[in-house]
């Protein structure tokens, strides 16, 4: 690979609150396949300093689903690193460390005022600029007294600079701020507590992060970064300032931002419907990126090789599930039946279909039906109702199609052509019947059959009607043929 280059560094630093959002995945992804493309560094940092809204169970969560999806870390929770702890919760000495020195050096400044204070002195003077207008930047000390007398705890400001602030994002190109317009922000609570506009950017000084991919909502908060960036530079927290790149929005139904509250959005549920982790993060790479014009199916491996933040387009991109669902049936077919086979296994135990463990009997019959059901499958989920017709005793077997009275026609002719067979194997199945429904009543095929497989497997949709006969064995096929007809 040609451009190779070690001293990348990057990292994805979610907040372990509710379930993870697809956006976040491709977050991850895009970091990820950037790290490997270049032989660089990924960094996994819990960001859970919102003690309100954080919890073990979403922390467990996306440790669960990271596994998941294949992303191995080379720093971050459980393989440890350099930077260690990489949890926000347990860095607080590095955050205080780092505000008492923004603080002398003057980068900061005390805040007294109350959020209804700036409001009215905004309408007041009927300024259009949000946020903060800068009123304790400059206390007397008979102020700050003032203040303190009535029992005020102040926030940390940081203090913007005048100017402009440019950088070259990785994704959109030259983008220009003027800071007039980028008010003084808080980094610090009136309890003490350090904010996210504060440790973020000091986790990342200290952990040495050399790019920044993340989602546009975030962009305008990069000004603030690169100012605090400056500060932490000229104190000799961080080496540099880290190169930003935002990825474009994901997109929803009627083009609105694909939110948490979206089905679509939910992470994990893709795990529970049966998409394999290969199939989800192809189709998540598609959204800002392509490998090439008309390309849409590749593996993991493929997209690292090719990967090239200058390659991401900014525009946002539409969540399609029909597309994913249809990328996800392409990577079903690139794996080996015994892969299939062992990535089926825990829907078919967790319906019921065969036992945990699995007894030898049934793990030979499902060797043997795979074969069958493997083109036919777009999701795992698939599996228990395709091949539950051939676990299912006779006593639990149910059927979810009917079968009308001319039907039963037909089950009553395939029942006595097969039950007059000397040999039970799917070529003399198959001339029997059409023998029987096609030559001798004259019925088209999808007439003549489908009566057939409803009867023996439950469902108009079954894999292919013959061997799943053969498969289900002479006893078995004629009782359920006679049991359509009782």
């Amino acid at each position: 690979m040609s451009d190779r280059d070690p001293s990348v560094r990057v990292r994805f630093c979610p907040s372990p609150t509710g379930s993870p959002h697809v956006g976040l995945a491709r977050t991850a992804l895009f970091n990820w396949a950037f790290a490997r493309h270049h032989g660089g560094t990924f960094v996994f940092r819990i960001e859970d300093t919102d003690a309100a809204r954080d919890s073990e169970e979403s922390y467990q969560g996306l440790l669960d689903v990271m596994g998941w999806l294949g992303f191995d870390w080379d720093e971050g929770p459980v393989v440890g690193g350099p930077h260690a702890p990489y949890r926000q919760s347990e860095r607080g000495d590095l955050y205080r460390d780092a505000l008492a020195r923004l603080r002398e050096s003057q980068y900061t400044y005390d805040c007294y005022c109350t959020n209804d204070e700036v409001e009215a002195r905004r309408k007041a003077s009927g300024s259009k600029v949000q946020g903060y207008d800068g009123f304790c930047r400059e206390l007397t000390e008979e102020q700050v007294a003032a203040f303190r007398a009535e029992g005020r705890n102040p926030v940390v400001r940081f203090r913007m600079p005048d100017g402009s602030l440019t950088w070259d994002d990785l994704v959109r190109g030259e983008i220009t701020f003027e800071t007039q317009f980028v008010p003084d922000f808080a980094i610090c609570r009136a309890n003490g507590d350090p904010l996210y506009t504060l440790v973020n950017p000091v986790d990342d000084a200290l952990m040495e992060i050399t790019h920044v991919l993340r989602g546009e909502d975030l962009l305008s908060s990069t000004p603030r970064q690169l100012a605090l960036y400056a500060a932490l530079v000229d104190l000799g927290i961080a080496k540099g300032v880290p190169r930003f790149g935002h990825l474009p929005y994901v997109m929803g139904e009627g083009n609105k931002k694909l939110s948490k509250r979206d089905p679509q959005a939910h992470l994990v549920a893709y795990r529970e419907q049966g998409f394999l982790p290969e199939g989800l993060l192809n189709y998540l790479a598609l959204l800002g990126w392509a490998i090439g014009p008309d390309r849409d199916v590749f593996t993991i491996e493929e997209m690292v090789e090719a990967f090239d933040i200058k390659d991401v387009n900014p525009n946002p991109a539409r969540f399609d599930l029909k597309k994913a669902e249809a990328i996800n049936a392409d990577h079903m077919r690139m794996l080996t039946l015994d892969d299939l086979t062992d990535r089926v296994l825990p829907f078919l135990k967790e319906a019921g279909v065969v036992g945990d463990p699995v007894r030898d009997a049934d793990a030979q019959l499902l060797e043997q039906a795979m074969p069958l059901v493997a083109e036919r499958m777009n999701k795992l989920t698939e599996a228990p109702a395709m091949l539950g017709f051939l676990f299912a005793d006779e006593e639990s077997f149910t059927r979810t199609d009917e079968i009308d009275e001319a039907g039963r026609d037909v089950v009553r002719a395939a029942y006595d052509a097969l039950s007059a067979l000397d040999e039970w194997g799917t070529a003399a199945i198959e001339a029997a019947l059409r023998q029987a429904l096609v030559d001798d009543l004259g019925l088209k095929p999808r007439n003549a059959f489908g009566p057939v497989r409803i009867a023996v497997t439950g469902s108009r949709v079954s894999p292919p009607l013959f061997e799943s006969l053969e498969l289900l064995g002479r006893e078995r096929s004629l009782g359920r043929l006679r049991a359509a007809l009782a």
